[in-house]
């Protein structure tokens, strides 16, 4: 996988990442670190102007719900995961997640896992 994030940019309440293939816009909480980011929504716009989405967790993140989501009996007490444009990835942090949607769309995988927005 090629290393082409640069270091993104804050516009309003979006943390903006450019690369070679796609700029992905993130929104992340105000008070944030963004290198422990484990729960955060981005749209990714790629270089042919179409717009994608996702939800992307951590695996630890995911965890955290279940687990709350057992106490409080929501998703059948916690025994399953769901989300419509959901993207799991192992590690926090925008920078890595920036290289998993790096890595999707070298691997051709994007477009079956990033949710395509109408314009």
């Amino acid at each position: 996988m090629s290393e082409s994030t640069q270091p993104g940019s804050w516009d309003g309440p979006w943390y903006r990442v450019h690369t070679d293939q796609f700029e992905a816009a993130f929104l992340p909480d105000a008070d944030e670190d963004l290198e422990t980011v484990d729960n955060i929504d981005v749209e990714v716009r790629l270089r042919d102007g179409s717009r994608w989405s996702a939800t992307i967790f951590t695996v630890a993140r995911v965890e955290v719900l279940m687990k709350r989501w057992a106490a409080s009996g929501e998703a059948l007490g916690g025994r399953y995961f769901w989300c419509p444009d959901g993207l799991i990835v192992r590690d926090a942090g925008i920078s890595n997640m920036t290289q998993v949607l790096t890595g999707l769309i070298e691997n051709g995988e994007f477009t079956q896992v990033l949710h395509r927005l109408d314009d």
